[in-house]
C-alpha cells in the first residue's frame, strides 16, 4: 500500500480508501450481502486501506452498523464520514440541513453509531438546502473540534465559488474537498483545482469519489446495449447507463479491458490509478460490495508509474470529456 498525507493535516491516508455506499444496500441492488460486506472491509485492512468513507445517508446508518461490527477491535482504522442530511419521515426524500444545532446532533449520532469518541475526518455532505450561512456551519464544526469529538473537518460536492468563499473564511481544522472525479466525470476543472491548490498559500486535499463511475469503467459492463438494472439500483436511472452517453464511453471502456488484458490487470485498477495520478488528487474512494473487487482495485498501485499505459490510453480518455 501507498499513504498520502493529506496536505495541511496528520491523516496519513492509503492512497485508496474504501466507500461504503454500497454495503449501505439502499440504493444499490438486491444483491448486497451483509457477511459479504463485512469480508470486504477485512479484506481493505489486509491490503493495507486504512480509511473507510461513510455517511449516515448510507442505508440510513446502516453501512455505519456494518462498518462499525467489522472494524470491532482496530481502533487504528481512519473513518471518514459526513454531516448535514435529513430524510423525512419515510426516508424517500433527503436534503442538507446545515443549521448548527442539527450538525453537532448529526456527528454526536454518528459516534454512538460508529462506537468511537473522534471522528478524524468530518465533512459536509453537500451544500445546505435551508439557507443556512456557511459560516454558522463552519463555527460548529470549529466547536465540535475543539471538543475534541472531530480532529478534521472538509467539504463534499462544493463548486470552486462557494470553496473560494469557505477559503477565504480560513477556519482551522479544513483540511479537503471530497469532488467525483474519474476518466468520464471530471467536476476537478482548472477553476476549481486553483482553489484548492492555489500557487500561493496552503493547498486543500482532494478525495475523488466515483473513480468507477459506479461500475461502468469496470470492464463488467461493456457491449451495443446498456445493462438493465432493478429499480431498487440508483443505476437504473443514471443517464451513464443509457444513450446516447453508454456509446460514447463503450470505446474508453474496451480499451481499459484490452490494456488490462496485456497488463494482466483488472480494467478497473487502470481506472483508479488514472485518478490517483492526476495533479491534486490526494486520495481516491471506490466502493466495493465484495472482497474480490477490493483485490482487483488494489493493483491499481503497480500503474502509477506505467507513463507508456497512460499514452496509450490518453486519447480514450479525452475523447470522453465531458
Amino acid at each position: 500500500m501507498k499513504f498520502r498525507t493529506l496536505p495541511g493535516t496528520d491523516l496519513q491516508l492509503s492512497a485508496i480508501g474504501l466507500g461504503c455506499w454500497a454495503i449501505g444496500k439502499t440504493w444499490w441492488g438486491d444483491d448486497v450481502d451483509d457477511r459479504k460486506s463485512v469480508r470486504a472491509i477485512h479484506a481493505a485492512l489486509d491490503h493495507g486501506i486504512n480509511w473507510f468513507d461513510t455517511a449516515p445517508l448510507y442505508g440510513h446508518g446502516h453501512a455505519d452498523t456494518i462498518l462499525k461490527q467489522a472494524l470491532e477491535g482496530r481502533p487504528e482504522a481512519l473513518i471518514a464520514t459526513k454531516v448535514g442530511i435529513r430524510w423525512d419521515g419515510e426516508g424517500a426524500h433527503a436534503r442538507s440541513d446545515l443549521r448548527p444545532e442539527h450538525v453537532v446532533a448529526d456527528c454526536e449520532t454518528s459516534l454512538k453509531r460508529l462506537g468511537r469518541t473522534c471522528i478524524p475526518l468530518l465533512q459536509i455532505h453537500w451544500p445546505c438546502e435551508l439557507d443556512t450561512p456557511i459560516e454558522a456551519t463552519i463555527e460548529a464544526l470549529v466547536r465540535l473540534r475543539e471538543a475534541g469529538k472531530i480532529r478534521w473537518f472538509g467539504v463534499c460536492n462544493y463548486n470552486a465559488t462557494a470553496l473560494a468563499h469557505i477559503r477565504k473564511l480560513a477556519p482551522p481544522g479544513l483540511a479537503c474537498l471530497q469532488t467525483p472525479f474519474s476518466m468520464v466525470r471530471r467536476e476537478f476543472n482548472h477553476d476549481l483545482r486553483e482553489v484548492v491548490a492555489p500557487a500561493k498559500g496552503p493547498h486543500l486535499g482532494v478525495l475523488a469519489y466515483e473513480t468507477l463511475a459506479r461500475g461502468l469503467l469496470t470492464g463488467k459492463y461493456v457491449g451495443p446495449m446498456p445493462p438493465t438494472f432493478p429499480t431498487t439500483d440508483l443505476r437504473h436511472r443514471d443517464d451513464r447507463f443509457a444513450q446516447p452517453v453508454w456509446g460514447k464511453i463503450q470505446p474508453l471502456v474496451r480499451a481499459l479491458i484490452l490494456v488490462g488484458q496485456r497488463l494482466g490487470v483488472p480494467p478497473a485498477a487502470l481506472a483508479i490509478a488514472w485518478a490517483c495520478r492526476q495533479p491534486g488528487i490526494s486520495v481516491a474512494i471506490v466502493g466495493a460490495k465484495r472482497e474480490q473487487q477490493v483485490a482487483e482495485h488494489v493493483r491499481a498501485l503497480e500503474l502509477l508509474q506505467r507513463n507508456r499505459v497512460w499514452q496509450a490510453l490518453a486519447p480514450h480518455i479525452e475523447a470522453c470529456r465531458p
